[in-house]
């Protein structure tokens, strides 16, 4: 379906006023090039019918102020915001974080999960390639055996959604695809679609012709002749790449709409957003960086995030700056971030959690939540905690795994896993278990041996599935 929209104005606004199927258009809505070369992957055997969510807390999420307090240890190490009780018998959380506290039986805390590295980078690219072979994120990794984009919609398989996708004014807050949607030894052309690139792509997703010409039919199919025209063209350079291609893809086969926000209900958009968790203007003047790591688009990320999964899209990474809370010049301390962080993932989380259960696809959307580590024990004497690999932050959102559990424990400062540490394969593993039928994948022709290793052959967390 392509959206056709009348520029002529009306009131100073633009109108929709005409959607055309692809099938009228004479082949317009032809398969994207790239799609055509990986269709035969995409199969019923070896595809489950469910979607990841990836939130990527970048920067280090705290898990003492997140999903384990440890009110039991020293002032100087326990949760700075307190604790609230959960919907889980004796479990708590942060204090700041009180909607999810009453989700938590649809959720699986991990509370010993451990890979060791500290530093950003390093650790932010380990955790999103799950430490495989191949060093791909796993968006790649699943991009390269299931195909970019489903061959009958065109929308991508694989999204990534910043802050600038879901606004323009979103543009300037923090960013770091490279860290998290890197393609290690497997092709670049596998990285996620990312619809805020160059700042056109989804935005000129649409075919705009003045009103007055509509009925003018040879003005019209030279309009839509000039579309594949540019299509080709697009085509003919490898420069232009495959974004260009599947955003033609999304274009000619109507999936532009799953991007676009502006039809959601008043209130559904209401209880996403995190516009109100703006860093103070106190906070700003002492921090440089504070104004970039605002939460304010988080609520609208999580919600194109599901608008995408219901539309086809399998694998959502979607990225929040900010956590890593040094405290000093430039970061933000620990009372600083945690009072527009945390709440800001409390309320986008819980609402995009009972947003999927009102639509009954809580069994086909699976939430991950994590960063590129946790933050040590002991406040330092900046007010903040630094880089901690020891421990990090993770928690599940359904899929189809098994909820309303926490998994693992901390020892008594929360700096090291007590119990059988989680380890970045098994988190792997797990979504690939989630996204695949393993026993499929591993016969399946045309993968290099590194690909079918990453994705079957690890072992999912055994709690969860």
């Amino acid at each position: 379906m392509l959206r056709i929209f009348d520029t002529s104005g009306g009131g100073g606004t633009r109108r929709e006023f005409l959607r055309v199927g692809t099938a009228a258009l004479g082949g317009l809505g032809l398969p994207g090039l790239l799609a055509s070369k990986v269709s035969a992957l995409q199969r019923a055997d070896v595809l489950r019918d469910r979607s990841v969510v990836f939130l990527n807390l970048q920067g280090g999420p705290t898990q003492f102020e997140t999903f384990d307090p440890k009110m039991t240890a020293p002032r100087e190490i326990r949760s700075i915001t307190g604790e609230v009780k959960t919907s889980l018998p004796g479990v708590t959380f942060g204090g700041t974080m009180p909607k999810l506290a009453r989700l938590a039986d649809r959720m699986a805390i991990v509370r010993s999960y451990r890979h060791g590295i500290s530093s950003h980078g390093p650790a932010a690219m380990h955790v999103m390639a799950g430490g495989n072979a191949t060093k791909a994120a796993m968006s790649v990794l699943y991009s390269r055996v299931a195909g970019l984009t489903d061959t009958e919609s065109g929308m991508p398989l694989s999204t990534i959604v910043m802050p600038g996708a879901v606004g323009k004014q979103y543009g300037k807050l923090y960013k770091a695809p490279d860290r998290v949607t890197q393609a290690g030894t497997i092709s670049p052309v596998f990285k996620p679609f990312d619809p805020s690139s160059g700042g056109e792509i989804v935005d000129n997703m649409k075919l705009r012709i003045d009103g007055s010409r509509l009925a003018d039919r040879r003005y019209l199919l030279s309009k839509l002749d000039e579309l594949r025209r540019t299509k080709e063209k697009s085509l003919a350079f490898e420069s232009a790449g495959r974004f260009r291609e599947q955003a033609f893809d999304v274009l000619l086969r109507g999936t532009s709409r799953a991007f676009d926000l502006s039809d959601e209900a008043p209130a559904l958009l209401e209880r996403y957003d995190t516009g109100s968790f703006e860093p103070s203007d106190a906070v700003k003047k002492r921090n440089s960086y504070a104004k970039q790591f605002s939460p304010v688009a988080l609520g609208r990320q999580m919600l194109m995030a599901r608008r995408l999964c219901e539309a086809g899209c399998r694998f959502v990474t979607v990225t929040c700056g900010g956590w890593d809370m040094h405290g000093g010049g430039k970061e933000f301390t620990m009372v600083d971030g945690v009072a527009s962080l945390v709440p800001a993932v409390d309320k986008a989380v819980s609402a995009f959690i009972e947003d999927v259960e009102r639509r009954g696809l809580s069994e086909k959307i699976l939430l991950v939540i994590t960063g590129e580590f946790g933050r040590t024990p002991k406040i330092n004497k900046n007010g903040g905690r630094d880089h901690w690999g020891n421990l990090c932050t993770l928690a599940f959102v359904g899929g189809g795994l098994r909820m309303g559990q926490v998994i693992g424990r901390s020892d008594r400062t929360a700096g090291a896993p007590a119990s059988e540490p989680i380890s970045s394969s098994q988190v792997l593993a797990t979504v690939m278990h989630t996204l695949f039928d393993l026993q499929e994948v591993r016969v399946l022709p045309g993968l290099p041996n590194e690909v079918t290793n990453a994705v079957a052959g690890g072992e999912p967390i055994r709690e969860l599935v």
